[in-house]
């Protein structure tokens, strides 16, 4: 194992910000995982501090293949993570909205811009990613549909679910859309949680990235060979949303199986504790992703359900 500093950026109050990756392995730069962009990113840092681990017990052990290289990137906006902020703290912006960078513009881009020199040239990039609606998830690959996407190699990580989606304008500017423009296959992660620990999701996030490592022919590793990953497009999910503002009282989880009408959540008054309204569900299905805030504003999509095709 071979640490790098990929980035460095001078700081006047603090100390210097120091982007490191984990090199595995040497050759060709096959595959490039890239862990916390985001500050409130700390199960994909947790992640990729196993990832880092695993790997190189098995680089002790000859598990790499000759000419194959593996990056770990655990973290990219650590600066905003020690003070619990999920943006870069100066000007609240996401970083993962100015890829490919620029090295003469803003601090986030020259960051941006830094980390891409480092990731570009790499066959598979793997991302564990994070959604912008605080909730849960069932484990799953998610893609872009640019023209460049691959979707029999998605269904490689062997879990439940790889899902497609159509770009739009905004998303020019993310690490997922910019590695597949560049030429290599690229995959967001999702597991069950973001900014709190989820061991469970999070080894089962390891083993998936093991997984399609071995199947790509770029380690050894026996492992569970995982699911039979269903294919899904953004328009196979149903969004469910609040109907009004108050505590949130989840009752069902991701992966449940629901039915219509089947109650999903209770919205109660948060000063007289009564139940206000009941959200239920609009279709037969499996529940793919949950708020899990303990307040929600009214009209927030809480629920997106995968929709049961009816024979």
């Amino acid at each position: 194992m071979i640490k790098q500093e990929l980035f460095s950026l001078k700081s006047v109050y603090r100390e210097d910000m120091q982007i490191y990756g984990y090199r595995f392995g040497q050759g060709e730069k096959t595959a490039c995982i890239v862990g916390a962009i985001r500050g409130n990113e700390v199960q994909q840092l947790y992640i990729c501090a196993l990832l880092v681990d695993t790997l190189k017990n098995l680089e002790a052990k000859g598990a790499i293949l000759y000419n194959k290289e593996i990056m770990v990137i655990p973290s990219v906006n650590h600066y905003s993570m020690n003070i619990g902020r999920r943006f870069w703290p100066n000007d609240n912006t996401d970083i993962n909205r100015m890829f490919p960078g620029y090295a003469l513009g803003e601090t986030t881009q020259r960051i941006a811009a830094g980390v891409f020199e480092a990731v570009k040239e790499y066959q598979y990039g793997v991302q564990c990613a994070s959604f912008y609606m605080p909730g849960d998830f069932v484990p799953h690959i998610r893609m872009m549909e640019t023209g460049y996407h691959n979707t029999s190699l998605a269904c490689m990580f062997g879990l439940p679910y790889v899902l497609l989606r159509k770009p739009r304008p905004f998303d020019t500017t993310l690490l997922n859309y910019n590695w597949q423009i560049w030429n290599t296959n690229a995959f967001s992660l999702y597991t069950n949680e973001t900014d709190r620990i989820d061991a469970s999701s999070a080894h089962l996030a390891v083993s998936a990235i093991l997984r399609f490592l071995s199947r790509m022919g770029v380690i050894h590793y026996n492992g569970h060979s995982g699911y039979i990953s269903s294919v899904l497009s953004d328009e196979e999910l149903r969004t469910v949303k609040s109907c009004a503002g108050g505590i949130f009282r989840r009752l069902v989880n991701p992966g449940d199986e629901v039915t219509f009408g089947q109650e999903l959540a209770e919205i109660v008054d948060p000063l007289e504790g009564t139940v206000n309204y009941q959200i239920l569900s609009p279709t037969d299905g499996v529940i793919f992703f949950a708020h899990h805030n303990p307040l929600v504003m009214e009209n927030t999509a809480v629920f997106r359900i995968i929709k049961r095709m009816h024979i």
